[in-house]
């Protein structure tokens, strides 16, 4: 629980749902960084075959979000922060086109990320805010540099990084902050503001296991 008090016994929890998302995420955040197959990617040992298996991965971790939120879209707690902009599933649905085929990745870390994404879309929906902070946020900041490190180090060209391309989105910067201040007001509207925080927390976790395991499997297979 994030909520917290001084001596007088004030409420000391981040008033913003953002804030208190980012105080609680902090560590994870780096973790995610610094683990798995997104390291490899940030450090240049990444290869397309490892790469193509990422997407692979997160096709179905997109898809079970942005079906979600389609069906909680109608929820106040929801509503503020589906924009059809930020899908992400058709745009790596394509980019793999660029890579050889490949099985469909169904490992225990991809199948646990997609069943804590429908149970987050129990209730009123509300904890798919988390989901979303933590996949959007992540692909209109940290995602513009992995684009750039994948596109020289692996020599791809922009058609196969549309992962990370918003044509839709004019001004990134912009975008980044209406967003922010649409996931507070959808906090304003949960049922459970911890609950969204603590999701938060599980979204990254969920994150990093899917990058550590994914990276153990490239190198058991010599990916």
């Amino acid at each position: 629980m994030l909520e917290r008090t001084d001596r007088a016994g004030l409420d000391l929890r981040p008033a913003s749902l953002v804030e208190a998302l980012r105080e609680r995420t902090r560590d994870l955040h780096v973790r995610a960084e610094r683990s798995g197959i997104i390291a490899d990617i940030l450090t240049g040992r990444c290869t397309r075959e490892s790469y193509a298996r990422l997407l692979r991965s997160l096709l179905p971790v997109y898809q079970a979000l942005e079906r979600q939120l389609t069906m909680c879209a109608r929820s106040s707690a929801v509503a503020p922060i589906v924009f059809r902009e930020l899908e992400r599933a058709e745009a790596i649905a394509a980019d793999l086109h660029h890579f050889p085929p490949g099985q469909e990745e169904t490992s225990p870390a991809v199948e646990r990320y997609v069943t804590a994404i429908i149970a987050a879309s129990k209730g009123d929906g509300s904890r798919l805010i988390a989901h979303a902070y933590a996949r959007y946020l992540g692909d209109l900041s940290g995602g513009q540099i992995l684009s750039r490190l994948l596109a020289r180090s692996l020599d791809l060209p922009p058609e196969a990084l549309t992962f990370y391309a918003f044509p839709a989105i004019f001004d990134v910067v912009a975008f980044k902050s209406g967003y922010r201040a649409a996931i507070d007001r959808a906090g304003d509207e949960s049922e459970d503001f911890d609950a969204v925080v603590e999701e938060g927390a599980l979204a990254f976790e969920l994150n990093i296991e899917l990058s550590l395991a994914l990276q153990a499997d490239v190198a058991q297979s010599g990916s």
